[in-house]
This record gives structure tokens, sequence and C-alpha cells, in this order.
């Protein structure tokens, strides 16, 4: 069994590499550009904020634990793969493949598990219902797009 002098040893060792990685600042950015896409009601609106902005728009909202390394590290690669899939922020100038989109809301990839997981992000999760309206709401917006 490890002595006293030993555990407190790993202790600091381990808590200085902890201190050591904060200083290495990989952390999720807003950029200022923000064109929605134009949703058919506030209530859509609404719907994709909860579900898709965090990872899907220039609007993230953090929580603090996602503000430490290394949790901030795996966030921030995670919410940068989302905003190049989509980015509802960047819709005149990026538009947005909608179909798949679509798709990935059909079949339950969107939103990930991972995010929705734990009740950290609770309010991501969607009902049957709110996945239907979602659809529904992309394909508007796809049919509204002048690529169609």
């Amino acid at each position: 069994m490890p002595s006293v002098r030993g555990r407190t040893k790993v202790a600091l060792v381990v808590l200085g590499v902890f201190a050591l990685m904060q200083l290495f600042p990989y952390r999720v950015t807003n950029p200022p550009e923000r064109t929605d896409p134009p949703w058919d009601s506030p209530a859509t609106r609404r719907l994709v904020v909860t579900a898709c902005y965090d990872c899907h728009s220039n609007e993230t909202r953090l929580a603090w634990y996602d503000k430490i390394a290394p949790a901030s590290w795996w966030v921030t690669r995670h919410v940068e793969a989302g905003r190049r899939a989509m980015n509802f922020s960047e819709w005149q100038r990026r538009g947005a493949p909608l179909n798949d989109a679509i798709e990935t809301v059909r079949n339950g990839s969107m939103p990930p598990g991972y995010y929705t997981w734990l009740g950290l992000h609770a309010s991501a999760r969607l009902s049957p219902a709110e996945r239907q309206r979602l659809i529904r709401a992309f394909e508007v917006l796809r049919d509204r797009s002048p690529a169609g």
C-alpha cells in the first residue's frame, strides 16, 4: 500500500499537470457574424436554437466546466466540426446542407447522444414531435432556398 507521502506526491503531480493544462487556452470563440435563416416562425427558431445552436452557430453558450481544460479542448473541437458542417449564423454566406440535416435529425444522430446525456444539455433532447417539427422546418427552409 502506498504511503501517505507517496499519495501526496502523486496528487501534487496530477494537480500540477492539471494547472499546466490551463495555460493552453484552446476554447470556443463566437465570431460576430450572425445572419439567421428565414425561419418559418419564432417557435421554430426557439426549437433550433435549443437543439442546434450551441454547435451549429456563432452563438455557442458554454457552461463553466466547458471552459476548463481538457474539457474545453474537447468541446472546442466538436463546436468547430459542427460549424464546418453547418453554421446557421453564416447562412447567407455559406448556405446549409439541409438534406444532410434532415437525415441526421430523422435518424436520431442529431443532436448527438453525448451532448444530451447526463442531463447537462437536457433541453436539447428532442421528443418525437419536436424531431418532426425540426425536420419540417428544415424541409421548409430547403424548399424556400434558391438552390432548392
